[in-house]
């Protein structure tokens, strides 16, 4: 009897440390986030206090006469992001399901580690390729393309001149190839955990292959494979050197894919080493405006997977 008390006594102290510590786990992360906010707010505050909105709501970025505006480069860091969401989310579910659903089971082992293999080859890698590889092929089939759609009205608004292999267009290539992998692999492991007997029971009903995954799989794992793509948009709203290198590092405002801009990041890990006084402030504001673009993207990914999980317990 002596012994069982003990050994509950136990277990409760061990349930007790357990809870302290993970509860002050969670209070040191928010902690941590808080105090990049207001260190970073702090050192950025020069900067709005003198262009006041205008910071965001601005597109003129002139450091040597003291003016600053964002807008170019928080359009460029979402028009790249979007870029590479589009290119990479179907490529993605459908290496996702090919070598959950479709692939023998002796190449999805082979898949499996080539995804692996090209989430870690680091980034300055991909940039490299890019800016010495890609960029100097793929300027003329952007030039091809412009010169076949340049005079239509509504493509030649995104795909007509000016041409440049260093562009929003192969800054968004770069990104997806980055991101791909890990779209890729966190979806394959939400679409493991479908219930064997739902594939089994759509099979069984006549179910073709495609309405077993679009009737049985996706509804079960859209929640999951929804936060996987948002977190791949983090992480090509946040990617600094490939984009540097292959963006070409002009900040403007246009809807030409095939033209140079500049994105958040990438400006800011070309500038930060020679700044100074206001200008310094400003890419510290401008990073700041990224933490918190990334901080919404999050935030609307949780609050996307919780209503996705709440009509399917309704359901």
């Amino acid at each position: 009897m002596r012994s069982a008390l003990e050994a509950s006594s136990g277990a409760g102290r061990g349930d007790v440390a357990f809870k302290v510590l993970a509860v002050g786990s969670g209070v040191t992360v928010l902690a941590i986030l808080a105090l990049i906010t207001l260190s970073t707010a702090w050192e950025s505050w020069p900067v709005f206090q003198q262009q006041g909105i205008s910071f965001i709501t601005s597109d003129n970025w002139n450091p040597n006469a003291g003016e600053f505006g964002a807008r170019a480069f928080i359009y460029g860091t979402l028009l790249v992001s979007l870029i590479a969401i589009v290119m990479a989310v179907p490529v993605s579910l459908g290496i996702a399901l090919f070598s959950t659903e479709i692939a023998p089971r002796r190449v999805r082992g082979g898949i499996g580690y080539v995804i692996d293999l090209l989430a870690a080859i680091p980034s300055v890698v991909y940039g490299l390729w890019g800016v010495l590889v890609l960029a100097p092929n793929i300027a003329p089939i952007y030039q091809s393309i412009a010169d076949s759609v340049g005079t239509w009205p509504v493509f030649s608004l995104f795909f007509g001149a000016p041409v440049s292999g260093t562009s929003y267009m192969t800054a968004g290539i770069i990104l997806a190839f980055m991101i791909t992998p890990i779209i890729t692999s966190l979806s394959r492991e939400i679409i493991h955990t479908v219930p064997s007997p739902q594939r089994e029971a759509a099979l069984a009903l006549g179910a073709t292959r495609w309405e077993m995954i679009r009737g049985a799989i996706f509804p079960w794992s859209r929640g999951g494979i929804t936060g996987a793509v948002m977190l791949g948009l983090g992480r090509a709203m946040g990617e600094t050197i490939a984009v540097a290198l292959v963006i070409g590092s002009s900040p403007q405002i246009t809807t030409r894919l095939f033209a140079s801009g500049d994105a958040m990041a990438g400006y800011i890990a070309n500038q930060f080493s020679e700044a100074s006084g206001i200008f310094r402030s400003a890419l510290i504001a401008l990073g700041l405006v990224l933490f918190l673009v990334t901080i919404v993207v999050n935030v609307l990914a949780e609050r996307i997977i919780t209503g996705f999980d709440r009509r399917m317990q309704q359901a």
